[in-house]
């Protein structure tokens, strides 16, 4: 099946989208434990959302890397992601979409928000031909991610070394089947005009 270069695919529902970030235990078991995130986390820091589970499991080695061992998936308000992506400039300078170096320049220092396509993944973490979204939402976003758009959090560290372990055993079908049923997400085209490379 032909999958569109760029396209935003996640779980969603009519008023949610969910993302995934790893953390060390000492942030993440918190964070799903009270469905917030705890006054430890740096609300002045860039963070970093994905929306596809697999490109999570790449970034994070399916929950094995040191400081990414707790991987959540945070549910937040469909208005907060539009916001998001309303207020985004493609992290990377792109002589298609900016008139020039300088223009860009200037909308990524006043933009809360970041955009950044990488490839999307596969089961066994190799690269995709089409791409995945990363948000990296730093001031205003990022405050507004941790204390007003989050929903819900889970940790689903369990689910990701359940995958791991049937990818790892070579059945792939049964791993597959556990994955989060990511979907094109309906309202993002008219949000991405300014945003695809």
């Amino acid at each position: 099946m032909h999958q569109p270069q760029h396209e935003v695919r996640a779980v969603h529902t009519a008023s949610t989208v969910t993302v995934y970030q790893a953390y060390a235990p000492e942030i993440g078991l918190p964070a799903a434990s009270e469905g917030r995130f705890p006054a430890a986390w740096k609300r002045d820091r860039m963070t970093w959302i994905k929306p596809s589970f697999l490109w999570m499991m790449y970034r994070c080695g399916w929950a094995a890397k040191e400081g990414q061992e707790t991987v959540l998936a945070v549910e937040i308000s469909r208005e907060g992601f539009e916001w998001a992506l309303r207020n985004a400039c493609l992290s990377g300078y792109q002589p298609g979409v900016h008139p020039d170096r300088a223009t860009w320049q200037r909308e990524l220092k006043r933009s809360p928000t970041r955009v950044q396509w990488d490839p999307e993944r596969d089961l066994r973490l190799r690269p995709l031909p089409y791409r995945s979204l990363q948000l990296g939402l730093s001031g205003e976003a990022a405050r507004r991610y941790a204390d007003e758009w989050t929903v819900g959090i889970r940790d689903v560290t369990p689910l990701a070394h359940e995958i791991h372990g049937f990818v790892r055993a070579g059945d792939l079908d049964s791993a597959r089947n556990l994955l989060p049923e990511e979907q094109p997400y309906p309202a993002a085209e008219g949000l991405l005009s300014n945003l695809r490379p």
